[in-house]
């Protein structure tokens, strides 16, 4: 169902132009020519997880796993996400973790949770806390943890002009956070820092 407030494709480009025309440069030179319709397509891509719902992917799980019932980690899940205060992007790995209360997930499931919520204008706190309380939620397991680390380009590339600095953020529900052993056993299997 499309959003009533939503504006059109047109007033979209529009607006491109204007920032365009805000920045110094003429839209209605040769090279700019087709840079709003674009841009506009870039949104699209970079925008569209705000169209799916990340708990539609969770809900289709399995029982039949022989009474498995310890960790499940997948690590080095990589994203691209935009900063919500500048619009830059943001560029990093998600490692996910949970421990099955008698049902479990197909893994590419979990990377379908990630980039749903990178593909939304973000903080890497909120980012973070939202993966991990979805699955808490849909899958009701023990425990989940989430480990996110990020580069951010509102950080290299305006502002303090800082490279090579990467932003770690962490989200430990039920027995990861109860439990230091099975957060501990959690981050050995991630190895999170540079030089793993």
């Amino acid at each position: 169902m499309a959003d009533q407030n939503k504006p059109s494709r047109d007033q979209a480009e529009a607006a491109v132009r204007t920032l365009l025309s805000w920045a110094g440069d003429n839209p209605q030179r040769e090279g700019l020519l087709d840079t709003p319709k674009r841009v506009v397509d870039a949104f699209g891509d970079w925008f569209s997880g705000y169209s799916d719902d990340p708990a539609e992917y969770l809900k289709r799980t399995f029982e039949e796993v022989e009474g498995y019932d310890e960790m499940i980690v997948l690590r080095d899940i990589e994203f691209e996400s935009h900063c919500e205060h500048h619009m830059a992007p943001i560029i990093g790995k998600a490692h996910v973790g949970y421990l099955p209360d008698g049902k479990v997930v197909g893994i590419s499931k979990l990377a379908r949770v990630v980039e749903t919520y990178a593909r939304r204008l973000q903080v890497q706190e909120k980012l973070t806390a939202q993966i991990a309380q979805v699955i808490q939620d849909v899958l009701q397991p023990r425990g989940v943890g989430v480990v996110i680390e990020g580069s951010h380009e509102c950080m290299t590339t305006r502002g303090v002009h800082k490279r090579g600095v990467s932003m770690i953020t962490s989200k430990m529900l039920g027995s990861f956070r109860e439990d230091a052993r099975t957060r501990a056993e959690f981050l050995q299997f991630i190895d999170v820092g540079p030089g793993r």
